[in-house]
């Protein structure tokens, strides 16, 4: 420990200089605050008291309170959107110029699971494969309820949806100057070589096949399991518990656990599913996993649903360096939301985290406080329908022929859909049903990013990531040479 103490020294000389300079900033700011803030009182106060005269000359009595009351209900519910709502322009951008014809929708086909069409507030599906378990019962479930909280504002549409696990329209079969437009699908994830449209995953609503209660409630639970155990009283290791046979990423992750001759800090745990359900699914609930200081999100096949559960917990969130992105996780940034992990040297950089953490903890319980916020705040029922109302919205403006029903199309409602359904999958429908629509609007859809702003956001991520792998290299050295 004397080496690492030597180590971390570094880190807080560095740490002392940065405050001398945040210190000179602060100071800076308000003064500039300050002065900002007494003019704003009283340009306010003008504007106010001007605005109360013209009212109260022109409007008599119970038409002011009228005016003041929409007007106080307005300003509740126009709350900008979170900052992840910008990524919808950037997924619909390849067809912001041409538009999306019959003949795109129709190549869609090949890709998709289903058809969804969406006339005067009634869904209507046309079904072409089998989706794996449940997941295209569950989404259209999920669309089926922002109809229901948003009554009359959808507008009509007709999209296709892949439910598989990868991106399925590959970019680089649509580039050149030759090249066709591409077919827009809607999809659960995507990646930098794909087009895919990516839209909120079954899982908001439950995954009946492994007993995981939809968001709105798992969140409440994990909320509750943070509690029982507080950070600075949660084991000092990076936990992990899952299915390891989906992936290489994984089945790699399983080498950093403990061993005679090995110490990364890890506690990695395989989830046997099918075991677990014989037995009633008492070994897997989430909110009884909130019990480390850290924990570990590696990808599946491609994105896992797990990442949104892991993230909730207020454990400092180890991600492994992932190759996809769900609809939400690419505004997350590192050092604030999660601590970033390396595939290639993931177990040398676990041991640093956990050890950087330990020494850190102060550091290392914001990282995890600020990812657990997000989740709650940023990421909460109403955002996710949100997300997909202007999503549907912004995609239903590029479409260039009317929406019809197919042939094979079967009308579908939510009680019927809920009523077709046993077990756990009817049990999570009705806990997640949307009962009564949304006295509130939707948020407001924030503007595209500026590709210099967006350029900007990349580079400032991979100079944090530089910034952690400078740390642990003197880190290792420090043990080498100390």
């Amino acid at each position: 420990m004397e080496n690492i103490g030597a180590f971390l020294g570094f880190w807080e000389r560095g740490t002392k200089k940065r405050s001398n300079f945040e210190e000179t900033a602060s100071r800076s700011v308000k003064r500039w605050a300050s002065t900002t803030v007494f003019l704003s009182f009283f340009i306010i106060i003008f504007i106010g008291s001007f605005l109360y005269w013209v009212n109260v000359s022109v409007f008599p009595g119970s038409l002011l309170r009228e005016e003041i009351f929409a007007s106080k209900i307005l300003e509740e519910s126009l709350g900008e959107c979170p900052e992840y709502f910008r990524w919808i322009h950037k997924d619909l951008e390849p067809w912001k110029h041409t538009g999306i014809s019959r003949e795109m929708l129709e190549r869609a086909k090949a890709h998709a699971q289903f058809r969804l069409v969406i006339i005067n507030g009634d869904a209507y599906v046309e079904k072409y494969k089998n989706a794996y378990q449940t997941r295209d019962v569950f989404t259209v479930w999920g669309i089926l309820q922002l109809l229901r909280l948003y009554p009359g504002k959808v507008p009509d549409l007709e999209l296709m949806f892949s439910c598989g696990d990868r991106p399925v329209v590959k970019k680089r079969d649509y580039e050149g100057a030759n090249s066709t437009s591409p077919p827009p699908v809607f999809h659960y994830c995507g990646d930098q070589e794909s087009l895919d449209i990516v839209f909120p995953d079954w899982s908001f609503w439950g995954w009946a096949e492994t007993n995981i209660r939809p968001w709105n409630s798992i969140l409440e639970d994990i909320k509750e399991g943070n509690k029982r155990t507080k950070w600075i009283n949660r084991a000092p290791y990076a936990y992990w518990k899952g299915n390891p046979y989906v992936s290489i990423a994984r089945e790699d992750l399983m080498k950093c656990n403990v061993t005679d001759k090995y110490q990364w800090k890890t506690r990695l745990y395989v989830q046997d599913w099918h075991k677990e359900k014989k037995q009633g699914f008492k070994k897997s609930k989430l909110a009884d996993q909130c019990t480390h200081r850290f924990k570990i999100y590696v990808e599946g096949q491609a994105w896992s649903v797990s990442e949104k559960y892991i993230l909730a917990c207020d454990s400092m969130t180890l991600l492994i360096e992932p190759k996809y992105y769900d609809f939400y996780s690419r505004s997350l940034v590192p050092l604030q939301h999660y601590w970033p992990v390396r595939t290639a040297r993931k177990c040398r950089d676990i041991k640093f985290a956990v050890e950087w953490g330990n020494t850190h903890t102060r550091q290392a319980r914001a990282i995890g406080s600020a990812g657990s916020r997000y989740m709650q705040e940023k990421l909460k029922m109403k955002y996710v329908y949100d997300y997909m109302f202007h999503l549907l919205i912004e995609y239903a403006k590029l479409l260039k022929f009317e929406p019809r029903i197919p042939n094979e199309g079967k009308k579908v409602c939510a009680q019927k859909l809920a009523s077709s359904q046993n077990g756990l999958g009817k049990r999570f429908m009705v806990e997640s049903m949307v009962n009564s629509s949304s006295e509130a609007l939707p948020c407001t859809m924030p503007p595209p990013f500026e590709p210099l702003s967006l350029e900007a956001f990349f580079e400032n991520n991979e100079m944090i990531k530089r910034q952690v792998e400078m740390w642990e290299k003197d880190f290792w050295e420090s043990l080498k040479f100390g």
